[in-house]
Formats: C-alpha cells, sequence, structure tokens
C-alpha cells in the first residue's frame, strides 16, 4: 500500500474528491439499475454493479497511467489525435442505425468487446487539449484572424459539425469551453465576437438546410425544437414526464431521503441509472445527500482553479481548464436538468452516471490535470536545473511544438 502511494504524485485533494465521488456511486447505481433489469429487462442489478466497478476500475487505471505522462507530451499527441478523432466522428455519423434503441450516430461498437464507445466525448477532450496547445504558441503574439483560421478554427468547427447532427448539448458545451480557453489565452476580443456569430449563422443555416431537407436528421431537430419550448411553455411531452417524474423524486427524499434502496420512481424515471440519476440520489439520500455531491463537485472545480493558477506555463494553465471545467460544468446541467432549471440534454452526471465513455474520459481529464499538478510538484523539489544537452529529445521536440 505505502509503495502504491509513493507511485501517486499530484494533488491529492483532487485524488481523495475523484475517490470519493466512484465510491459514492456504487449504491445509487446498483439502486437504480433494477429500472434496467425489471423494467426493460436487461441483465440483472448484480451484473451492472460488477460493470460498474469495472468501469470505474479501468478508469482509475486511466488516471493513474495518463497522470504518469508529463504532459508536455501532450500537445504533440492532440496533432496526431485530431485526425483520428475526425474519422471516428464520420465513421459514427455514417452508421445510421439504432443501438439498443437509441441514435447509433453518437457511438461506436468495439468489436469482441460488445462494448460502445461515444466518439464525441473524446473529441472534446482532445480537440481542447490541441485548442490550449495552439493558444500557448501564439501567447504574447500579435497575430491576424487569417493567420488563426485554418490552424485554429478548420478543426474546431469541423469537429463540432460532426458532433452536432446527433449531439446539440456536447457541441454547445464544446464551443462555450472553446470560447473561454480563447478567451482566457488572451485571443483578440473581436475575433471571439466574430466566431460568436459565425457560429450562430452557421447553426441557423444547418437548422433550415434540415427543415427543408427534414429525412436527412428524421426527428434530431424536432427534438431539440419541442424540448426548448416544452421547457419555456410546459406543455406535455416525453421529456416533460421525466422531468414531472425527476421532480416527484427528488420532492419525496426531503431532507434525509427515504433510504438507500428504497427509491420508487426509478421504476418508472427513464434513464434513472444515467441521465437522472441525481434524481434518484436526492429521493433516497435527501438534501443532504444532493447537497455532499454539489459540494465535492465545487472542491474538485476549486482544485481544478488552484492546479491552473500554479502550472509552471500557458499551456499548462489552459489544458487544466479546458478539459477540468467541462466536468464540473456538465454535472451542473445535470443536476439543472433534473430540477427543471434546464431543458432536458442527455449529459450524465460524471463519475456517478453509468456509462463507460463518460467515466473513461472524465478519468483522462483527471490524469491530465494531475500530470500538470505532478510536474509543478516535482519542480518544487528539485533543487538543481538539468542542462539542456541532458534532456529527453522528446521533451524538447513537445516543448518546440
Amino acid at each position: 500500500m505505502q509503495s502504491i502511494f509513493k507511485n501517486i504524485k499530484g494533488d491529492r485533494t483532487i485524488w481523495a474528491v475523484i475517490a470519493l465521488l466512484a465510491i459514492l456511486s456504487f449504491l445509487p447505481v446498483y439502486s437504480a439499475s433494477s429500472n434496467l433489469v425489471y423494467v426493460v429487462g436487461n441483465g440483472t442489478t448484480v451484473g451492472h454493479l460488477l460493470k460498474h466497478g469495472l468501469l470505474l476500475l479501468l478508469g482509475f487505471g486511466i488516471i493513474f497511467g495518463v497522470h504518469r505522462i508529463p504532459y508536455r507530451y501532450f500537445k504533440g499527441l492532440s496533432i496526431i489525435a485530431i485526425p483520428v478523432v475526425l474519422l471516428l466522428l464520420v465513421f459514427t455519423l455514417a452508421q445510421g442505425t439504432t443501438i439498443n434503441g437509441a441514435n447509433a450516430s453518437r457511438w461506436v461498437q468495439i468489436p469482441f468487446v460488445g462494448v460502445s464507445f461515444q466518439t464525441s466525448t473524446l473529441a472534446t477532450v482532445v480537440l481542447l487539449i490541441y485548442v490550449a496547445r495552439y493558444l500557448s504558441k501564439i501567447k504574447d503574439r500579435q497575430v491576424s484572424f487569417n493567420e488563426t483560421l485554418l490552424p485554429l478554427w478548420v478543426p474546431v468547427f469541423l469537429i463540432m459539425a460532426l458532433i452536432l447532427p446527433a449531439n446539440f448539448s456536447t457541441t454547445a458545451i464544446l464551443f462555450f469551453m472553446v470560447l473561454v480557453l480563447c478567451f482566457l489565452g488572451g485571443y483578440p476580443m473581436k475575433y471571439i465576437w466574430a466566431i460568436i456569430g459565425v457560429g450562430i449563422l452557421c447553426f441557423s443555416m444547418f437548422i433550415l438546410v434540415n427543415k427543408a431537407f427534414p429525412g436527412a436528421l428524421p426527428n434530431r431537430i424536432d427534438t431539440w425544437m419541442s424540448r426548448i419550448e416544452n421547457f419555456s411553455n410546459g406543455e406535455d411531452s416525453d421529456a416533460d414526464y421525466q422531468i414531472e417524474r425527476a421532480k416527484i423524486a427528488i420532492a419525496t427524499g426531503g431532507v434525509v431521503g427515504v433510504g438507500a434502496g428504497k427509491s420508487v420512481m426509478k421504476n418508472f424515471l427513464p434513464q434513472s441509472s444515467s441521465d437522472f440519476i441525481y434524481a434518484i440520489i436526492v429521493e433516497e439520500y435527501g438534501l443532504a445527500g444532493g447537497l455532499l455531491l454539489m459540494f465535492l463537485y465545487m472542491l474538485l472545480l476549486f482544485r481544478i482553479v488552484i492546479v491552473a493558477y500554479k502550472a509552471d506555463s500557458v499551456f499548462g494553465k489552459l489544458v487544466v481548464v479546458g478539459v477540468g471545467l467541462p466536468i464540473v460544468f456538465q454535472a451542473l446541467i445535470n443536476m439543472a436538468v433534473a430540477v427543471e432549471l434546464f431543458p432536458v440534454t442527455g449529459q450524465t452526471l460524471p463519475l456517478i452516471s453509468t456509462g463507460g465513455t463518460s467515466i473513461w474520459m472524465s478519468c483522462l481529464a483527471v490524469g491530465i490535470i494531475l500530470s500538470v499538478s505532478a510536474k509543478r510538484q516535482e519542480a518544487m523539489a528539485q533543487t538543481k536545473v538539468v542542462p539542456e544537452e541532458e534532456q529527453n529529445p522528446l521533451e524538447i521536440l513537445s516543448e518546440q511544438l
């Protein structure tokens, strides 16, 4: 055990928060999975619990492996990964079928394993690292819009264009985070406003084209519009059905909840183990459980800001913000949907909800944050400067990139 702790680097508070979130996820997942077993007829509750535990175990393996990699290497890896995720997004979008009743243009099936992988979440992490790399490269330089168009905005809009048809909420979060990174990275504000205008124009044209040719993306545009309209008008719909059941679950929970495993709404609430697991948590553990969960995410946000502030390079600061903020942002959106402060989006609760892709990509992001934090700790521990001729050639290449 001592040797394990010796090899764990980085911010210990982040390690503790992530571990606590993972531990706290087991009982809600075990309880909510009864909906999949007895209502949908999919597997057993123990089977779903074991699967969730295995996904978390692999996720912590990702954290451990990634946090041992010097974060400078992610500069070069992001350049290599951009074409890969573009190909994956094209492949998943071209499938045009369904997986267990869901739109398959969000997932790619991994052969021989029977596990589906949501490529948009991988694309999000890769793109934000890529944007952080480019912004750190042009920091303190006067750049023109045309100069940044091809290396920065073409990859951004290509990836968002491939994610948008199947997943509007992920596209919106990604676009917002890219703008936040550009603002923090010192990108000229006049160009940021121009990009916002271009983004609104492109999205409007996308809606108009799909309205003119409704067979291209059946039901997707209508689903988005109806969710927003029903959220504004309070009309009945499938999404409203989910929200009403979520509010009943939250109201039933009270202050201390009805007890672990005693939720009633988990049998009536679709996606109770993923999109609406927060409502089940509040029903079973009450306001106290819901606030504890929110406190952990806010503590994670606080430590992310601290790590970003103390990072020893511009790239380190930007990459921590880029991959860290979406975790907390997604959690807040999931909670806001459950209490009807936000339209239904399909965003899961990071490290709590079931789903391998969400867990693994959150763990990948956490590993990168811990890598930056570990580098800071190593720099403080070392008292001598390594001569340039003794540096690893890969480190020199990463610094030049």
